[in-house]
């Protein structure tokens, strides 16, 4: 038997044991989904809004904006690095210096308030602002709404609000069908049987159809299955109704009966002339 000898086993066993912890590292990352999130007040309520968004978490979604002169890229990640950039949820890019990312929110400052078909997401605490808005803080809002149509759509910039002195903020839309409800469509027994009586229907109809044509070689109207039986039950149904709907008496009355219309011959009339003495 011959041996197989791995050089600097040593190194392979290293290698072997980093690319495992790797794996497992991004297991658990992944498996945490929007638990990364650390709401900036934590409830149930706003927790199960966030859960709602699970097929979301740790994807990157970005969106151009130009206004003006200027130029931005936003990388949004739910609960997850924006661009890579820790802790940050939002980041925006300056075409002029792209080497340099600003921060409009951090995920472990996050809000998320839900509708039926709707969730908004709010990250604060981004970085400040350097000379609107009172210089306070960068907060990112994302409107996720329901669109059974795609899966995941792209991400637009609705606009930035830092005209004000405070409360300024940005706002991006994006559509998603994970947020659409499942509608379970139940159907009754009516409904069931219904079906079935249909489905039997069409079988007679049809089948009864083919062996009456390639079968017993039928023409026109007797190629219908049973042709003889349900003309004859249409004709008593249709006695039927005549008897109960329409109005008239079936019976005359015997001063309007019709006078027997036999030739009616007057009798010769008796002359006595013969008994006359002559």
């Amino acid at each position: 038997m011959k041996m197989i000898n791995i050089p600097d086993g040593g190194s392979f066993l290293l290698w072997t044991l980093v690319v495992q912890l790797v794996l497992c590292g991004s297991g658990v990352y992944a498996a945490d989904g929007t638990k990364s999130c650390k709401l900036r007040d934590e409830s149930e309520s706003e927790r199960k809004v966030l859960n709602r968004l699970e097929t979301l978490a740790h994807k990157n979604f970005t969106a151009e904006y130009t206004i003006g002169s200027e130029s931005y890229t936003y990388v949004f990640q739910l609960c997850g690095d924006a661009g890579g950039v820790s802790g940050a949820g939002v980041i925006q890019y300056n075409k002029k210096t792209p080497s340099i990312p600003t921060v409009v929110g951090m995920y472990n400052a996050t809000q998320a308030i839900g509708g039926s078909d709707w969730v908004m997401l709010i990250y604060n605490n981004g970085d400040r602002y350097d000379g609107h808005c009172s210089k306070e803080p960068r907060k990112a809002t994302i409107m996720i709404s329901c669109n059974k149509k795609v899966d995941v759509g792209e991400m637009k910039v609705v606009l930035e609000e830092r005209q004000k002195s405070q409360d300024c903020f940005y706002l991006f839309e994006l559509d998603s069908s994970a947020l659409c409800e499942v509608v379970e469509s139940h159907i009754s027994a009516g409904s069931i049987i219904l079906i079935i009586c249909f489905c039997l229907l069409a079988a007679y109809l049809i089948g009864g159809f083919l062996y009456q044509r390639l079968i017993v070689g039928a023409k026109g109207m007797e190629q219908f299955p049973n042709y003889a039986f349900w003309l004859e039950a249409g004709n008593m149904m249709a006695d039927g109704c005549d008897c109960v709907c329409r109005s008239r008496n079936r019976e005359d009355a015997p001063a309007y009966r019709g006078v027997a219309t036999e030739s009616l011959e007057e009798e010769p009339e008796e002359r006595d002339d013969h008994l006359l003495p002559m």
